[in-house]
């Protein structure tokens, strides 16, 4: 009797496997690259510091399907909520971060990581001076295209 159902199942066709259940809008707005990956070595000094307003500034390099960003704050800086399609990776280099995501008030110090799901909105304030590094996958077009205007003010939002 075992060897029957063994010999059964073993016959048994593999079911056909199924596409990718992903949005179609998620699909249509993630754009592979048709460039090979190269090796860089970039220190950070050699990238000029962008201002976006007068309490924030930052740099980032962008690899073949990921981007890091070195992220200055000064204490006060409030970035407003928004959401994106990429995931993004928080690590605290320095000072402390809080965010406002999925419900919660959650604070970030120097040393401790925060990973963003794709779509999920967040809002930050630096509760302190703070240096971030920043992980997008992929890498976030409207920061390389200079379309992310609300981070860019001449005034500090209000809280």
């Amino acid at each position: 009797m075992v060897k029957k159902i063994l010999k059964s199942k073993s016959k048994r066709k593999a079911a056909p496997r199924r596409k990718s259940s992903s949005s179609p809008a998620l699909r249509n707005t993630v754009i592979k690259s048709s460039r090979p990956a190269k090796l860089q070595y970039i220190p950070w000094s050699t990238i000029p510091l962008e201002d976006l307003n007068p309490l924030l500034q930052r740099q980032f390099i962008v690899g073949h399907e990921i981007m890091v960003a070195r992220v200055l704050m000064k204490k006060g800086c409030i970035i407003p909520l928004h959401s994106h399609l990429n995931e993004q990776v928080t690590y605290i280099l320095d000072g402390a971060l809080k965010f406002w995501i999925d419900g919660k008030e959650i604070i970030v110090r120097a040393g401790e990581v925060l990973t963003i799901p794709p779509h999920m909105p967040h809002k930050a304030e630096a509760i302190e001076d703070t240096i971030d590094l920043d992980i997008f996958n992929p890498p976030r077009a409207d920061w390389m295209n200079k379309t992310d205007d609300y981070l860019r003010r001449d005034e500090p939002a209000d809280k």
